[in-house]
């Protein structure tokens, strides 16, 4: 039993986190659960109603930390700012590292926390022999979430735990219904907590202004108009307006001319890239590894991490892919890995 330690778990009201604090109370730590209030509206106030009703449940202290001025600044500006310089961000990988394992990570240690827990699929190792701590990837592969932890550095993982990452969503599911949690049969949602389900176009309207340009192909011809380069992203076919021939996909947005570029065919060469350029790589061991390094990297969420070397030229860090990989995605996360461990990652550069 560790009842002597003291966790701060992450409740965001759903299933995942609310398995996490049931675990950790079996298991006999002091658990205190921390919801977040990052935005308004019906869905921020059904979260926190279902995460205090989790901590009525399991008995265990409810605490709200109130973050939306800190969300505001670092996640939701950040996902803008991105797509008015024709980038695709990943709000995600932002959010661990600003709000999760910044924010509340600094205010748990300071209100007396030993450890912060979350309901992330993911797994901590460490090396007794070299003290060194070691981001693995959680058992059950098709949930595994360390490619939105590449950030954490060795202070954060030394006092974090992934509960979850030993079991698969099934198993968890399971788990939920053992300990009669309210939110067992809670759905699943795969969406931008702070969109509310909508896409990401409808959001940003608000701070990005509609303005008329030119679809080109890849050799300069036009093919059409659209209302804000903001409104794609690269390898996009859906809603580009374009009939007739070939499907197009989206190869290259032009933010400084308003201009969206696409290949016609899903095997146009210009879909592909055997090299990418990294943006400011984090390494979790806290210090690069020898290079060139030999490695699989991931240039998005599910994305199979393919067989790359990682060099450095000059300043610029850059992937070079045994194969070509489609539509490497300029402001999404790329990142590292040696056979189950995440070694760190970066951002494509555009």
């Amino acid at each position: 039993m560790k009842n002597h330690e003291k966790v701060f778990i992450a409740l965001s009201g759903g299933v995942d986190s609310s398995v996490t604090a049931a675990l950790l109370k079996q298991q006999g730590y002091d658990c205190t659960g921390v919801h977040f209030k990052l935005f308004s509206g019906s869905k921020s106030r059904a979260n926190l109603l279902s995460a205090k009703r989790v901590c009525s449940k399991l008995e265990i202290p409810f605490r709200i930390f109130d973050l939306q001025k800190e969300f505001k600044q670092k996640v939701t500006q950040y996902f803008v700012s991105e797509y008015k310089v024709g980038r695709t961000p990943n709000p995600c990988v932002i959010c661990n590292k600003e709000i999760k394992f910044g924010h509340f990570f600094k205010r748990a240690m300071k209100e007396g926390a030993d450890l912060i827990a979350t309901g992330h699929y993911s797994r901590i190792y460490c090396d007794n022999k070299s003290k060194k701590y070691h981001l693995l990837q959680a058992k059950d592969a098709s949930k595994d979430q360390s490619y939105f932890l590449h950030r954490l550095n060795q202070n954060q993982l030394s006092k974090t735990l992934f509960p979850l990452g030993e079991y698969t969503k099934n198993e968890a599911r399971q788990i939920a219904k053992e300990f009669k949690l309210p939110t067992a049969e809670s759905k699943e949602s795969q969406d931008i907590c702070f969109l509310a389900g909508k896409k990401p176009q409808v959001f940003l309207k608000k701070y990005l202004k509609s303005q008329k340009g030119k679809i080109i192909d890849t050799q300069g011809k036009v093919l059409g108009t659209h209302n804000g380069y903001y409104n794609y992203t690269i390898g996009q076919r859906e809603g580009l307006g374009i009939g007739g021939g070939a499907p197009c996909y989206v190869v290259e947005l032009n933010s400084k001319i308003n201009q969206v570029i696409v290949a016609k065919g899903s095997n146009d060469p210009f879909l592909f890239k055997s090299e990418i350029e990294i943006d400011k790589p984090h390494w979790i061991q806290g210090k690069p590894p020898k290079l060139p390094l030999k490695c699989k990297v991931s240039i998005r969420y599910n994305h199979k991490p393919a067989s790359a070397r990682i060099k450095k030229v000059g300043k610029k860090y850059i992937a070079l892919f045994d194969k070509p990989q489609r539509a490497p995605t300029p402001g999404q996360s790329t990142v590292f890995y040696k056979d189950k461990e995440c070694l760190g990652g970066g951002t494509i550069s555009i």
